[in-house]
């Protein structure tokens, strides 16, 4: 092979690279609630290329999420990221933690809660905010932020942006923890929501609120692989 030949072969090997390790990080988030077939659903769309689901049942005892995570296949536990009951992942081989923008104010040192296979094993570790201020100040614990609402809700009733965060990202000073988009997020708006500064975006009410879950999840997943494939 030339030397133009591996060059380009390099550079079209690392651009399908970047696409890939992008595209990963599209987040479903779990419906809070129970739902029809919801562990079928859950594996369909990680069978199509989900690769984080965050499992967040606010409602749910430890034992009724132990029983829920035990329907989830095994070799997809690697792909799940765990809000509540955080002392399971352990048990579950989950090595992904999810703080609420409650927890992470009152237990400043979090990692203290978890004891040492668990802390060590974790491979990310992400919360919630809902400023542009308070996605700023969070200190470089945490791998993945969302900061939400960024549209009308789909899954909360009169749950709407209080400020522009497509505005207010460009105040944005903190770059060491990823920012993902949360809040109305569907097929109609993804793609402007990457052009506007985040950098992925998470699925909830679009996802659970829809006829075809796994319809709709490869109808973003794809818009937005589009646009990655635009930019490179």
């Amino acid at each position: 092979m030339s030397r133009g030949k591996r060059f380009t072969f390099r550079v079209l090997e690392n651009r399908e690279k970047k696409i890939e390790e992008r595209e990963k990080d599209m987040v479903v988030i779990s419906n809070p609630f129970a739902a029809a077939d919801e562990i079928k659903i859950i594996h369909s769309l990680f069978e199509e290329g989900l690769s984080l689901l965050h499992i967040r049942k606010p409602d749910f005892s430890e034992l009724e999420m132990a029983q829920f995570i035990h329907q989830i296949e095994f070799e997809f536990r690697d792909r799940i990221a765990l809000h509540g009951h955080h002392l399971l992942a352990e048990d579950f081989g989950i090595n992904r933690i999810h703080f609420s923008e409650k927890e992470r104010n009152r237990i400043h040192d979090f990692p203290a809660r978890f004891s040492k296979p668990c802390r060590y094993k974790c491979k990310s570790i992400s919360t919630s905010t809902h400023s542009i201020k308070d996605f700023n100040s969070l200190e470089n614990d945490f791998n993945y932020a969302f900061l939400s609402p960024v549209f009308q809700s789909i899954s909360k009733e009169n749950y709407k942006p209080k400020t522009d965060l497509f505005e207010a990202l460009k105040s944005r000073t903190n770059y060491k923890t990823k920012v993902i988009a949360l809040g109305g997020i569907d097929s109609e708006n993804i793609q402007k929501t990457m052009e506007n500064g985040f950098d992925d975006t998470a699925l909830l009410g679009s996802i659970w609120n829809n006829e075809n879950p796994v319809k709709q999840f490869k109808l973003c997943q794809q818009i937005a692989l589009s646009y990655l494939q635009s930019q490179v």
